[in-house]
Parts: C-alpha cells; structure tokens; sequence
C-alpha cells in the first residue's frame, strides 16, 4: 500500500482517571524527523513515543502533541502541618495575654499562615501510566496511518493515470519517428532531383545520407528504457511500501531519456510530444515527493 507523508491523527481517552490528548500531524521530509511536545509528568514517555512513531512512518516530519489531565484530586494528598499549626497557635495565644489583644484565632486565619498544609504528590508508576499512554498513542497513530493511506491511495492513481499518459505519448513518437526519416529521405530525393535536373540520381547515395540521418534521430533506445522505467514504477506501486525515494530516483532517469529524445527530434510535431512527455513527468516527479 502506498502512503501519503502528509497526516492527521488524533485521540482522546480516559484511562485509570486520567484523561489523555494525543495529536499527530506530518509534513514532507526527506527523512524521518519526529518531534515530541508532551508536558513534564510525562518526560519519560518520550522514547517510548518516538519508537511507536518510527514503527508507523519511515519518512517525514511528525510532530506529536501529547497532555494529560487527571479526573480526580486522586494524585495529590494534602495534610495538616501540625508543628507549625502549633506553633502558631502558641505564639498567637503569647500575643493576646501579652499585649491584652483580642484572641480572634480562626480557621480561616491560620489556613493563611505559611506551610500550614503539606502538598504531595503521591508516588505513580511509571510503568502503569506509560502504558496506559501508550494505548491512547496507538489509537491516535492508527487514525494518522489511515488518513495517509486515503491520500496514498489518490496519489497512486493519479500517478498511474500518468503514466498511461506518457506511455501513449511515447508511441506517438515511436510511430512518428519513422515517418521523420521516410520524410527526409523524400524531401533529399526532391531536392537533388530540383539541383541536378536531368542528370541521373545516386540512389546509394540517398540510401547513405537517409541511413546517417536515421541513426542521429533514433529514439528507439530512449523509448525503450523510458517504457521499462515506467514498468517499474508500476511495479513499486503494486508493492506499497516506503517507495518515494526509490521513485524520485526513477523519475530522474525518465526525464534523462526524455531530454534525450528531445535532443534528437528535429520533427516540430514530435518535439511537441516531447514537451507533453516532459510535463506528464514533472507532474509525476511532484506528486512522488508526497509519497513515504
């Protein structure tokens, strides 16, 4: 299956009390470029998440958004610091029988003494939390993959169309080259007979001078291999897989036979055809760079 670089995948999920947000999102990249933003508590999950995306893509740039919520207090004990509620109310109890002030001690007061409560945050395993992380990445990373696969199928098609295109364009010139050279051959025929008039013609030199041409406007190696590259694009097709860079590679030596065609046709009508080939390439080239 041929897959697109591009993608979104997102999922959402409550597991043991806490509510997990995980976001992908990729672009085109040469190589696999994964960035990971997830929040403190979760520092440890990083490699974890970076394999799982390095399992899933070969090629592109990932950036994964990754935060946690807890639906409870379940994570943070607090308690009373006693020793210094004590102390407080010792040192308050001081001030009113010294200073002959009202003892207006409360609740409310004391809670607004410094270190009055003890926050903590009881100890989490690590282990549990990751994989519970963990299933929620796999979701979001299998609806990722199968928004890449919709736009891979698309761009399979549209490269197959292409190809077809440029296959049926190649034997245009395959018929025309012929032409190009029985043309020639009739226009030198023309010519010498309209110079030397009366005098008898050299038909083994016409033959000569036709074959010379013919070698210099030959294209049928050109549109030989052109036409077994285009096989085997077809081929990599058939098999999916990470194939862009492979297919980068063959369309370099497509449009190197091309040009190469083009060098030799002097017939305007076939340049022409040469010049579709050549846009039916470059637009397969394009869309082979969305390609994993």
């Amino acid at each position: 299956m041929v897959k697109s670089m591009t993608g979104y995948g997102r999922s959402v999920q409550t597991v043991n009390g806490r509510e997990f947000t995980v976001e992908l999102h990729s672009v085109n990249n040469r190589y696999l470029d994964c960035s990971v933003k997830l929040p403190r508590s979760l520092s440890f999950a990083e490699d974890a998440v970076k394999q799982a995306v390095k399992n899933t893509v070969s090629r592109g740039k990932v950036d994964v958004f990754l935060s946690v919520r807890s639906e409870g207090a379940a994570d943070v004990q607090v308690s009373l610091n006693k020793p210094m509620v004590e102390g407080y109310l010792a040192a308050m109890e001081q001030m009113a029988r010294e200073y002959g002030v009202e003892r207006d001690i409360s609740v409310s007061l004391l809670s607004r003494m410094p270190e009055v409560f003890t926050v903590e945050k009881s100890a989490q395993d690590e282990e549990q939390l990751l994989a519970d992380l963990m299933t929620v990445v796999t979701a979001a990373l299998e609806s990722y993959d199968t928004m890449r696969a919709a736009e891979g199928r698309a761009l399979e098609a549209d490269l197959r169309g292409r190809g077809n295109t440029v296959l049926g364009l190649v034997a245009q010139v395959e018929a025309g080259s012929g032409q190009t050279v029985s043309d020639y051959r009739q226009r030198l025929e023309n010519k010498l007979r309209e110079v030397l008039a009366n005098t008898a013609i050299d038909e083994s030199r016409i033959l000569t001078e036709a074959a010379i041409f013919a070698d210099k406007v030959a294209v049928d190696e050109e549109t030989v291999r052109l036409r077994s590259h285009l096989d085997q694009m077809d081929k990599m097709l058939n098999q999916g897989g990470p194939i862009g860079r492979k297919l980068d590679f063959l369309l370099q030596e497509m449009n190197r036979e091309a040009n190469t065609i083009g060098s030799k046709c002097s017939d305007v009508r076939l340049s022409r055809i040469v010049v579709e080939i050549k846009a039916e390439l470059e637009k397969i080239r394009e869309q082979t760079q969305n390609i994993e």
